[in-house]
């Protein structure tokens, strides 16, 4: 691996769009800088090696130019959420499918921020207690939290937020037109 120069070295890693805390995902990414050109399967096996169990790399690649970051524009999430009562869940995401805005503030580092949700949702799809939706990614950030949260301001009667178990099953290239997303490696 890789470290920066100067009197505090640091390991050359970048986590690109990170999910929230509490949050599952299927689709992590990180950029490792490495001090010498390696074998990509190499790499994969040293890192699976060292992690934890269910903690898998399932991919290394080379890096291509530019950030990752800047290749993740959407996010696929879907919300098992089974103390919500299906009926008023399917109509709170109609109520906020019709709004041209909605906004949840969220505590951050910097102090609350405002949030609009509705900007950010380019699909919300619900299946009894369960939303699958999809995420543009801008500035700032809206994460499938927000948009339970925007849900519950809806209709209080979905009960407490943090019951939704998130997973995100996928970010890279978002269509927009489609509400795909597309894989961000190829």
């Amino acid at each position: 691996m890789a470290y920066s120069s100067g009197f505090s070295p640091h390991p050359r890693i970048s986590y690109a769009n990170a999910a929230p805390t509490g949050a599952a995902s299927e689709a992590e990414y990180l950029e490792i800088g490495l001090a010498e050109r390696r074998d990509p399967e190499q790499v994969r096996r040293a890192l699976d090696a060292a992690l934890p169990p269910g903690l898998d790399v399932v991919e290394v690649v080379e890096a291509a130019g530019g950030a990752l970051a800047d290749r993740l524009t959407g996010s696929v999430w879907m919300v098992d959420w089974p103390t919500a009562d299906a009926r008023a869940l399917s109509a709170s995401a109609e109520v906020l499918l019709a709004r041209k805005e909605y906004t949840v503030d969220r505590m951050t580092k910097n102090g609350m921020r405002s949030f609009d949700v509705r900007a950010a949702l380019v699909s919300l799809d619900v299946d009894g207690s369960t939303l699958r939706l999809v995420l543009e990614h801008g500035v700032p950030l809206v994460r499938a939290d927000d948009v339970v949260r925007a849900l519950v301001g809806i209709d209080p009667t979905l009960g407490v937020s943090t019951d939704a178990v998130l997973t995100r099953l996928a970010q890279g290239p978002l269509d927009r037109d489609t509400g795909g997303v597309a894989d961000p490696l190829a």
